[in-house]
């Protein structure tokens, strides 16, 4: 289900998987995902892919009976089961949901498979630093101990009073451009590793604030590679959104511009300068440039791309969340429209 967006955020961002989704980390594990949508072409793909492979499913469902999840669980155990046998299969089977209650508890007890706890008072959303994303984030080879540090220093940092508490001033800032007319906000990155991190910041703002007929709409964009396909929108269009750009501090690596004999290109100028330059170079002209076309820009500087500071991150945007819809009025810890759509689709495929 939407618990996955968490994992695969950060696994995307810290374990060098390059855009075709190929692993370089050192961590012998291919990561794929099932039961977050209801595709037959996705689930014939993945069963096909699977079966020159060793298999381990990691289950995750509060109640179990979520139907996406459950579907692709139901599948996917089958195959297990077959190929292992019912013994073979438990043991690479592991269940993450709650303590004592639902479906999945009930089979794990009865199958033997190990689990692990979705605590009881954490949504999905906001579940990724408990077991449901530390147990496959661990298996991935991403640096949980690094990443919890981040976000207790997180916790620590934003107890602190408004005027030195940035989690609090984003929080109001995103109110007082709402306030003012706003309607869509865009996390903006200048990384194509962050491009999960911003749809799980989607799921987060989206599913806690959109309620009431109230809210900011999250939406995001990959720059520069987006400015030549919504640039335009954004410069000239509605006056209706404002950007938030994630800028990490430190690269991580530089890329050297070297002289070209040849010059056919026409940018020799930029020899001596590295890629991280250009980089800069675009988002400081494209802040100015949005800035005079009346596009407001909230800045997040963030040291450097690595678990602890993702980690201060994570805890940056799920407090400033819960603060941000407090202040809009709603309860920024519940999903209601989610059920109507699940109460509608369950009356089709014809449930009691």
């Amino acid at each position: 289900g939407g618990s996955y967006l968490g994992t695969k955020a950060l696994v995307h961002s810290l374990t060098s998987r390059f855009v075709s989704g190929q692993s370089t980390s050192t961590v012998e594990v291919e990561m794929l995902y099932a039961g977050n949508q209801l595709s037959s072409e996705y689930m014939k793909i993945l069963l096909t892919l699977i079966k020159e492979k060793s298999v381990y499913i990691n289950v995750i469902s509060k109640s179990g009976t979520t139907l996406e999840p459950a579907l692709a669980f139901r599948l996917l155990r089958e195959t297990l089961e077959e190929r292992y046998g019912p013994d073979g299969a438990a043991e690479r089977i592991f269940v993450t949901t709650d303590k004592e209650h639902g479906a999945l508890v009930k089979l794990a007890k009865e199958k033997n498979y190990e689990t692990f706890v979705v605590p009881d008072d954490i949504g999905g959303r906001y579940s990724v630093l408990s077991a449901v994303g530390l147990l496959p984030l661990a298996v991935s080879g991403v640096d949980i101990d690094a990443l919890m540090d981040g976000a207790r220093s997180g916790r620590d940092l934003y107890k602190a009073p408004y005027s030195d508490n940035p989690c609090y001033q984003y929080a109001a800032l995103r109110q007082a451009l709402y306030e003012d007319g706003k309607k869509i906000e865009v996390l903006v990155s200048y990384e194509p590793a962050m491009q999960y991190f911003a749809q799980w910041w989607q799921q987060l703002f989206g599913e806690s604030e959109g309620k009431q007929s109230k809210g900011l709409y999250p939406s995001a964009m990959q720059f520069t590679t987006d400015l030549h396909s919504l640039g335009q929108y954004v410069q000239d269009g509605e006056k209706i959104l404002f950007e938030t750009v994630v800028d990490f501090t430190d690269p991580g690596c530089e890329i050297p511009i070297k002289k070209d004999a040849e010059n056919y290109d026409g940018l020799n100028y930029l020899a001596g300068k590295t890629l991280h330059d250009a980089n800069v170079a675009a988002r400081k002209g494209t802040r100015a440039a949005h800035l005079d076309g009346g596009v407001p820009q909230i800045e997040l500087a963030v040291p450097q791309k690595d678990a602890f500071y993702l980690g201060q991150l994570l805890y940056f945007f799920e407090k400033s969340c819960a603060v941000s819809a407090y202040t809009l009025g709603v309860n920024p810890f519940d999903q209601p429209g989610v059920e109507a759509y699940k109460d509608e689709m369950f009356r089709l495929l014809g449930k009691q």
